[in-house]
């Protein structure tokens, strides 16, 4: 990306919806607008965890303000991520069908360690350069992501159901502060937290950094107060913790630094903070100015960076760990790749058919890591893989659509669970079929002759007048692909 190009991050969080905008200078992001709403989506779940209609319109009127800003803005500058209350609410197809809509982009629900891992990035990117071992700390609406680093290099990283909404809405239902409230709520958090001891305990880090919400939160109250604000401690937390039970209810706390938006949810978050301090035995802990959507502008500045993407990295792990033969999967994924520009005549420096290209050579790496499972359903094992592996850098949606390839690459098609209307899936399917067939040797294809050609919903591969009686076995393969497709709304011709 050249300098000056301007990009945004949108956040849907579980208690607010932020938009980050910045513009890249010579590889850094420099903050040029910042909206937030407290949108307060994660008490918005109802007992069947579904997203309430008032929930929903909420964010749909706050990504409508944020679209207006957005307009202008193309794809590869805007990445929009959810977290925890979309990760769980049942309801949230109809709800992002609406959302996508509105904002104009795609929007993401990220795992918990994905979020971890944004929210680490975002912190490190505003710290100074130093080799410490950190262990952030994020304490979200619904969730709380703790991750060990050391310099921009996420190591552990997890995130845990528990929240300062959540927390506020079990422990503090009508806002009333009491000792015993408090201490219900903070026990309750070391036992959703206590799996954590083992791998974020003392002696795994040498300074501890708090993001976000919160602790941000605390910090500014403590600041307020005379205290240091960039720094929380144990005896901080015991003054404000006195000054909550001093008020007796959210409503009626006045303290500087508190905003309203954040009065009604302070008790759950101090009580999840408390809890994070006593288990994990810490003395103090930093606030941290990065955050999760500081981390999603630099990822998406990484991606367009080929080797530097995240996402690179984890496809490399997912191959080594299940012994995928590297040199077929380079092999497969040239040919599919050199088909697929064969569909787009004049292309050739588009970046947007670049990043598709990127995806059908992931595709083409990972097509066979259901291999060491079963040789003849290999493509099944390796669909449920990529749908259930802990894989850095991809959305949810990004990798089922990955694992939708990897189990389409062969059999049959009337059997595939995909969206056919979705003319780009189609078109890297059939060029990742394409090339498994002409490398089923496992040895480079002659390629010389061969054009692939695609007008409306049907695709015509041209072969040379002997190719076919030079190589009987891959044209029998390609008569028995035209039979596959007949089962689809595309036609695919062989001539």
């Amino acid at each position: 990306m050249q300098n000056g190009t301007l990009l945004a991050a949108v956040d849907l969080g579980s208690n607010s919806y932020r938009l980050e905008i910045g513009r890249l200078e010579h590889g850094q992001i420099h903050r040029t607008e910042y909206l937030k709403e407290t949108v307060r989506q994660g008490n918005g779940l109802d007992e069947a965890r579904n997203l309430t209609p008032e929930a929903m319109q909420r964010g749909w009127d706050c990504l409508a303000r944020f679209g207006e800003r957005l307009a202008g803005f193309r794809k590869p500058q805007v990445r929009a991520v959810a977290t925890q209350t979309l990760r769980e609410a049942r309801n949230r197809e109809a709800f992002l069908a609406r959302a996508h809509q509105i904002l104009g982009f795609p929007i993401e629900v990220i795992s918990g360690r994905e979020e971890a891992r944004l929210i680490y990035q975002g912190v490190a990117h505003l710290l100074p350069q130093s080799n410490e071992h950190r262990l952030v700390v994020d304490i979200g609406g619904r969730s709380t992501e703790l991750i060990l680093g050391r310099q921009f290099d996420a190591k552990v990283m997890d995130s845990y159901r528990v929240g300062s909404v959540a927390w506020s809405m079990k422990y503090f239902p009508q806002g009333e502060f009491t000792p015993a409230a408090f201490e219900r709520a903070e026990v309750a958090a070391k036992a959703v937290l206590d799996e954590a001891l083992t791998a974020y305990g003392p002696g795994r880090w040498e300074v501890v950094y708090g993001s976000s919400g919160t602790i941000g939160a605390v910090g500014d109250i403590l600041g307020a107060a005379g205290q240091d604000g960039g720094s929380i401690t144990r005896d901080g937390l015991d003054w404000l913790l006195d000054q909550l039970l001093t008020a007796r209810s959210a409503d009626r706390v006045r303290l500087d630094g508190l905003k309203d938006d954040r009065r009604a949810v302070i008790g759950g978050g101090v009580s999840v903070l408390r809890a994070v301090f006593d288990l994990l035995e810490m003395g103090e802990m930093s606030t941290a100015q990065g955050a999760l959507r500081h981390g999603v502008l630099y990822d998406l500045l990484d991606r367009e960076h080929g080797e530097s993407d995240v996402r690179s990295t984890t496809v490399k792990r997912l191959t080594a760990k299940f012994g995928a033969d590297p040199s077929q999967a380079h092999r497969v994924g040239h040919v599919a790749c050199h088909l697929l520009r064969q569909l787009y005549p004049g292309a050739d420096d588009d970046q947007e058919l670049a990043r598709h290209e990127r995806k059908l050579r992931w595709t083409a790496q990972l097509h066979e890591i259901g291999s060491r499972i079963s040789h003849s359903d290999y493509h099944k094992h390796g669909a449920y893989i990529l749908d259930y592996a802990d894989a850095p850098g991809f959305a949810q949606p990004e990798l089922h659509r990955l694992s939708l390839l990897v189990l389409g690459h062969r059999g049959k098609l009337r059997k595939l669970d995909a969206d056919f209307e979705d003319e780009l899936f189609v078109r890297q399917l059939l060029c990742l079929r394409l090339a498994v067939i002409l490398c089923h040797a496992r040895r480079d294809p002659n390629l010389k002759g061969l054009q692939l050609n695609a007008a409306q919903r049907r695709f015509e591969l041209s072969v040379g007048p002997d190719w076919a009686t030079t190589y009987p076995q891959s044209a029998h393969l390609l008569r028995e692909e035209v039979i596959a497709w007949q089962k689809t709304p595309w036609t695919f011709a062989l001539t």
